[in-house]
């Protein structure tokens, strides 16, 4: 954002939040967040009533909503999970989504100065990405710096980004097992660096610091079928970011991680992460090796044609590790099914050189 300059796509992003509190958090945030148009997705008691402070343009959402406006479609969206913020991205019409947790604020870097997150993503969706080389510089499109000698002219142009992944200071994104033997480590290391997650490498996204362009991948930023009823919590973001990552990847598109950081404030409790992550602890040990050998088809031209053919591959390879998996390759289609239903304008075509048509 140039000196002097106001916020940037004030008309073309919609911030989420999903909650179970009142948003007081929303004060820190106020002179980043108040040009922007909130959607919040009340989890748990609908009758519940969420506060948030004046002055912000938002829309509120709860369970009664969700049921109301997908009818029985509604079944893909979590209950009693941070999940159910996906259901934002799904009724937001704007083209790039910023999602934040509410036990997230305003973290300070070295200097001491307070850092615009929501714009450091900005700068990060709108500068291309660069993939497909194992030849990799820190922040080649940043003010004053550029590729270094060695890395092939023909990739320098890059792909457009469809994904931005912050990190945090303080709390560590721990699973309950480290959080066990690791109760009191923070993290203070802050790193100024931007990088391109390479071609074939997966990622564990962070749902709680996170910005994509809707239009390029929005459908598959599905948090699947989490928490209430369901055998595993804790996964969602990242299952969101492995099918994510293997479409971008084959769409020729790119995800970015480092910049920018916020301060998570509060530790969740390990011993009610370890119930619900504990067959996802067994899981993972097949997730990561099924979505590295995952090959989508050529014909698949839409992230929606890619995320269904993928529920095609979890039905058939997963399904045999658990039955959960061949509910979640159901809850798959049905989230697609519904986002087009929402979305009726048609998707967008990914042309080979990785620009929307």
């Amino acid at each position: 954002m140039a000196k002097g300059s106001g916020p940037l796509l004030t008309d073309e992003l919609d911030i989420v939040i999903p909650t179970i509190r009142n948003l007081d958090f929303l004060e820190m945030w106020r002179p980043f967040f108040e040009s922007y148009h909130l959607i919040i997705v009340q989890d748990g008691d609908p009758t519940k009533t969420i506060k948030v402070p004046p002055g912000f343009d938002y829309e509120l959402y709860n369970r009664n909503d969700i049921n109301r406006i997908l009818g029985p479609k509604a079944s893909c969206i979590s209950f009693k999970d941070s999940a159910c913020r996906c259901f934002g991205y799904m009724v937001s019409k704007k083209k790039y989504i910023f999602t934040i947790d509410d036990d997230c604020f305003v973290a300070k870097d070295p200097s001491g100065k307070e850092i615009n997150a929501l714009a450091q993503h900005i700068k990060n969706l709108l500068s291309p990405s660069t993939p497909s080389s194992s030849i990799h510089c820190m922040i080649p499109f940043c003010e004053g710096a550029d590729f270094v000698r060695g890395y092939p002219f023909s990739l320098r142009e890059g792909v457009p980004t469809a994904v931005s992944h912050g990190l945090w200071l303080n709390i560590p994104d721990y699973d309950a097992p480290t959080q066990l033997v690791k109760p009191c480590e923070r993290n203070t290391r802050y790193v100024n660096s931007v990088l391109t997650i390479p071609k074939g490498t997966l990622f564990p996204m962070c749902g709680m610091n996170l910005a994509f362009d809707r239009e390029l991948i929005g459908p598959a930023m599905y948090f699947g079928l989490m928490g209430d009823g369901q055998p595993i919590g804790r996964y969602d973001d990242m299952w969101a970011g492995w099918c994510t990552k293997v479409i971008c990847d084959h769409l020729r598109l790119g995800v970015k991680t480092g910049l920018p950081y916020i301060w998570h404030s509060k530790a969740s409790n390990p011993f009610v992460n370890l119930k619900k992550e504990y067959n996802g602890i067994f899981w993972q040990e097949e997730l990561i090796p099924f979505f590295q050998q995952a090959v989508l088809p050529k014909d698949c031209t839409t992230v929606q044609k890619c995320y269904v053919e993928l529920s095609k591959q979890v039905r058939d390879k997963l399904g045999k590790v658990d039955p959960y998996f061949t509910k979640l390759a159901d809850a798959m289609v049905t989230w697609i099914e519904a986002w087009d239903e929402l979305n009726p304008s048609g998707p967008s075509t990914v042309l080979p050189n990785g620009k929307a048509k």
